[in-house]
């Protein structure tokens, strides 16, 4: 009888039972939903309860758990201006059979998103505070806000987890942080390069140049005497942060003119 209702939810009664929250849906617990009419109501209620009466299940504490519940939700839907009264309170305050088929959705959705975001040279040294937005249609709450912190000496490359929130509590949002492009340093890695231009006096006698580090400060590079030009000079320990502690290097490379002279000779 009751399989022939219109809107009966197919499945086990007792999975709807066990869905319940602390503001019951007795619809659910009549395995109906809201469309349904009066004499489904009635119908449906005559049949479980009849199902799940205590004499018929020795008495046993689910039974009478569930009988109660039965007449619970009879007494509600059964009463015209109660049932009205009841369903705008389902409208503003969604039942647990409605947030179990919102879980149901995100179950079967991608609930994990990821995002790579570029941070300049200097963020990878003194951390970063970052706030993370998810603008998921799926999602009926809405935008998804998240607090990101990016430690000092985070390396690039780093892979950070973080944990969705409902619906999608079993996804996280991945975020990649990269380096940005920087006017004066090439990344390689965790290595920086530079260019330093000398004169070509210098590049002949040798001696100590200064460049410009990443966070600013400046570092002492010593010129060999008659240093070639391309030639990288390294000063260990002045690049990016490693991923297991420690940094790169800053590998300079020599830029300089050959001097080119021009006299003119005798006899013309």
């Amino acid at each position: 009888m009751l399989k022939n209702l219109s809107c009966f939810h197919s499945g086990n009664f007792l999975a709807f039972a066990r869905l319940q929250s602390a503001t019951p849906n007795h619809y659910a617990t009549l395995g109906l939903d809201r469309r349904c009419s009066d004499a489904q109501i009635r119908s449906a209620y005559r049949l479980l309860a009849k199902q799940h009466h205590p004499d018929v299940n020795h008495s046993s504490s689910e039974a009478l758990a569930q009988t109660q519940a039965l007449n619970a939700a009879y007494e509600m839907l059964s009463d015209p201006a109660r049932r009205q009264a009841y369903d705008a309170e389902l409208d503003t305050k969604p039942s647990a059979a409605n947030k179990t088929a919102i879980s149901a959705r995100a179950g079967k959705a991608t609930v994990n998103v990821t995002k790579e975001i570029q941070l300049s040279l200097a963020d990878f040294f003194r951390g970063a505070k970052l706030e993370v937005r998810v603008n998921d249609p799926s999602n009926p709450h809405g935008t998804e806000i998240y607090e990101l912190i990016v430690p000092p000496m985070t390396a690039a490359g780093t892979r950070f987890k973080i944990p969705r929130t409902d619906p999608f509590e079993r996804g996280f949002v991945l975020v990649r942080v990269k380096a940005r492009p920087d006017f004066r340093f090439k990344i390689r890695g965790t290595d920086l390069r530079c260019d330093l231009k000398i004169n070509f006096q210098r590049a002949t006698q040798g001696g100590t140049e200064s460049v410009r580090g990443v966070m600013g400060n400046y570092l002492r590079v010593n010129i060999p005497k008659k240093v070639a030009r391309g030639e990288i000079l390294t000063i260990a320990g002045e690049g990016l942060p490693k991923p297991r502690g420690g940094r790169g290097d800053l590998l300079v490379k020599i830029m300089y003119q050959p001097e080119v002279r021009i006299v003119r000779r005798s006899g013309f």
